[in-house]
């Protein structure tokens, strides 16, 4: 394995966690238009919240496709083929869910906007969902041959631990959508986020656990890598407390924001852990994909390289520079005014 191999498998993780800290609260926040929201005023401050940055935070999804293809072709055949239906539902979500953050505006009545918002609600569940599915299905094992071929069925997908995972992510998402909710918008909604999250950090630790419980029986990571993976476990329960205890005892916004996001973050890193050398897990541990059997050529690897050292700083550069003009709060009232 060569360090260009590793340093874009590296990568590609960090492409995940952003995906997954930056996304992870759009997310929450669409799946708050049903759970949160009382009205239309309220959908719309919702709205305001992630307006501007939404579509620019899915870029971290679509640039992680992207690295995959042109580091690990492989990886990028066997994922897309195997995983295609589940790919499209993930698709099919986040296209829906963007075509009715625009419908939404155009509609003649509050009726007709309500219908996209619920359609909003459903997609930004089902985005994470599926994803976590995937992530999940990805690391316990797929019937996979030695040309890397994925022939799996609908039980290959559907486990209790591909099922957890896929509620787990979208939990982790919700949570963190309700602290961006909270430094973000001013007034009822803000009381509203923190009286909900006091009941969903109870149940996200208990997630947490049970997760925990079905990866050493479902993943070969605890028997593996014992050392690592349990430190990351201990830190996700860790990082997942420390977020309940500032949101619940000291009254913190910003903090819990951060240990949210982090959590989702550290799930990305266990995945990968647990996956390396692999980027792929068969059945059979010799169809399984390596790394080094995935990747491209040497070549492709370094002209990668250089395009990302030189583009990579101006793209990060900019998004930084789109969420401090957005930073301000939003009051709810001024939506009805």
């Amino acid at each position: 394995m060569s360090v260009l191999q590793l340093l874009w498998f590296v990568l590609i993780g960090v492409l995940w966690s952003g995906f997954l800290f930056l996304e992870g609260y759009d997310f929450g926040v669409g799946m708050q238009f049903l759970t949160l929201a009382r009205d239309h005023h309220e959908r719309e401050a919702l709205y305001k919240t992630i307006g501007p940055t939404w579509d620019g935070n899915e870029v971290w999804l679509v640039t992680a496709g992207g690295a995959t293809f042109a580091a690990f072709p492989y990886w990028y055949a066997s994922l897309f083929s195997g995983f295609y239906l589940l790919l499209l539902g993930v698709l099919l979500a986040l296209i829906y869910r963007g075509v009715s953050f625009e419908f939404r505006e155009h509609m003649p009545t509050r009726q007709g906007s309500a219908i996209w918002e619920r359609l909003i609600a459903i997609a930004s569940f089902f985005a994470p969902f599926f994803l976590g599915i995937i992530l999940t299905a990805m690391v316990s094992g797929t019937p996979m041959d030695a040309k890397g071929n994925v022939s799996a069925g609908f039980f290959d997908y559907f486990t209790l631990f591909t099922l957890v995972g896929g509620i787990a992510v979208a939990l982790m998402s919700y949570v963190h959508g309700l602290n961006y909710t909270r430094i973000r918008i001013d007034g009822p909604m803000r009381q509203r986020a923190a009286c909900q999250l006091k009941v969903l950090y109870p149940l996200l630790l208990a997630g947490e656990a049970l997760f925990a419980v079905l990866l050493f029986f479902y993943t070969n990571f605890i028997q593996t890598k014992p050392v690592p993976v349990l430190l990351i476990l201990v830190v996700i329960v860790a990082t997942t407390v420390l977020g309940w205890f500032m949101t619940v005892k000291m009254e913190k916004e910003v903090l819990p924001f951060i240990t949210s996001g982090l959590t989702l973050v550290e799930v990305a890193i266990l995945l990968f852990v647990g996956l390396f050398p692999r980027v792929m897990v068969a059945n059979n541990p010799l169809h399984s994909l390596t790394i080094e059997s995935a990747s491209s050529s040497p070549y492709t690897l370094q002209v990668m390289t250089i395009i990302s050292l030189t583009v990579l700083p101006i793209v990060l550069g900019y998004q930084i520079w789109s969420f401090w003009v957005f930073r301000k709060r939003i009051i709810a009232k001024k939506v009805v005014e």
